[in-house]
C-alpha cells in the first residue's frame, strides 16, 4: 500500500477562512492527505470541499462524521457531493461518534452504535453506487432512497474502529479503519485485527516542544477528555492500559477534575502524544509506520513553534 502522509484540518491555531494559503502548500511539502474532523468545531464536509480546491492533488477524508448526527440518505448527500468535487480522491470516514455528540449536542439518539454504523455503511455502499434502496436494517429504515445524480466514482468508506468486533467490520466490509489515541507499539495490535490488506488511518497528535513537562501538562487535559468517555476508556483497556488509567477514572467518577489530570501517568501521556523537536517527532511518527499505519494524519497542537512552522519541519520532506 502506498505510504501516505496527511495533515488534520481547520489547524488548531486559526480558522478556516484563513487556512489556504497553508492548505495549499501542503502537496508540495509531501503531505498527500488532508483530513477533517466533527466534534464541535467545523463540520466534516465544508473544510473538505474548500481543500478539493486549494490543493488538487491531495486525497481528501472525513475523521470522522457520527452516523447518528444526520439522516442516511442526507449523509449519502453530502458524500455524493464531495465524491463528485474530488473524483477519486474523497475517502468518507464514519463512526458511531459518543453520546455527549449524538444525545446531548445533537439531540439524537446514541443506541446499537455497532448496528447503526453497520447499517450505514451497508445503506451507504448501496446509495453512492447509484441504486435506488428500500430496505429495513436493523436500526432505520429506508424506503425509496435513489441520489438525483450519484457520484461517478463512488467514494471509498472507512470506519472509526476501537475494538476488535469494529475492527473486523471495516476489515470485512469496509475500505479501512479509522483509529486515534495510541502508541506506536498499539499499532501492532490494531493491524493484527484487520491483517495486511486493509488500510488503517490514525490521527497523531503531535507537539514540536522539546519541553517535556510543559506538554505533559497541557496534554494531560486533552486526554482526560477523551480517555474518561466510556468507548475510549473500553479501548484502552484492550490495549491493556486499564490499571495504569484506573486512578485517573475514580477521581473523574468523584468529581475530582484536577485529581483525574495529576493522576494521568506521564508514561502514558508520552505513549499517546508525539512531541519532542522536529526531527524526534518525525521519527516517532515513522515508527507509527513501521509498526504497520498507513496513514498517519497529523495534529499540530499549539505550542512555543508557529503551527505553521510545525506544518513545515512535520512534512514528510522536510
Amino acid at each position: 500500500m502506498t505510504q501516505n502522509w496527511g495533515m488534520t484540518i481547520p489547524f488548531y491555531d486559526r480558522s478556516l477562512s484563513r487556512a489556504q494559503d497553508l492548505v495549499a502548500e501542503l502537496p508540495a511539502l509531501g503531505y498527500t492527505d488532508v483530513w477533517s474532523a466533527e466534534v464541535n468545531g467545523a463540520d466534516g464536509f465544508v473544510p473538505l470541499a474548500l481543500a478539493a480546491q486549494w490543493a488538487p492533488q491531495v486525497r481528501l477524508g472525513s475523521a470522522i462524521v457520527p452516523v447518528s448526527t444526520r439522516g442516511p440518505g442526507l449523509l449519502a448527500m453530502s458524500a455524493a457531493t464531495l465524491a463528485d468535487l474530488a473524483p477519486g480522491r474523497f475517502v468518507l470516514g464514519i463512526g458511531a461518534s459518543s453520546p455527549a455528540i449524538v444525545e446531548r449536542w445533537n439531540a439524537g439518539t446514541f443506541t446499537k452504535p455497532y448496528g447503526r454504523t453497520r447499517d450505514t455503511l451497508r445503506f451507504l455502499k448501496k446509495a453512492l453506487a447509484g441504486e435506488k434502496v428500500s430496505e429495513s436494517y436493523e436500526t432505520f429504515e429506508v424506503k425509496g432512497f435513489k441520489l438525483e445524480r450519484a457520484p461517478k466514482t463512488p467514494p471509498k468508506i472507512v470506519l472509526a474502529a476501537l475494538r476488535p468486533r469494529m475492527l473486523h467490520l471495516a476489515a470485512e466490509e469496509a475500505d479501512g479503519a479509522i483509529t486515534n489515541w495510541l502508541s506506536p507499539d498499539d499499532v501492532r495490535k490494531v493491524r493484527a485485527k484487520i491483517g495486511a490488506g486493509t488500510e488503517l488511518i490514525a490521527r497523531l497528535f503531535v507537539c514540536v516542544d522539546d519541553d517535556a513537562e510543559r506538554v505533559r501538562q497541557t496534554a494531560k487535559r486533552m486526554l482526560a477528555g477523551y480517555l474518561t468517555v466510556p468507548v475510549y476508556a473500553a479501548f484502552h483497556d484492550w490495549l491493556g492500559r486499564g490499571e495504569a488509567l484506573r486512578p485517573m477514572h475514580e477521581a473523574w467518577a468523584a468529581g475530582d477534575r484536577q485529581a483525574a489530570l495529576k493522576a494521568i501517568p506521564d508514561e502514558v501521556v508520552d505513549d499517546l502524544i508525539v512531541h519532542g523537536d522536529a526531527a524526534t517527532c518525525r521519527a516517532r511518527i515513522k515508527e507509527y509506520v513501521a509498526n504497520g499505519l498507513d496513514t498517519p494524519v497529523l495534529a499540530p497542537l499549539p505550542g512555543p513553534m508557529p503551527i505553521d512552522q510545525a506544518v513545515r519541519e512535520l512534512a514528510p520532506e522536510a
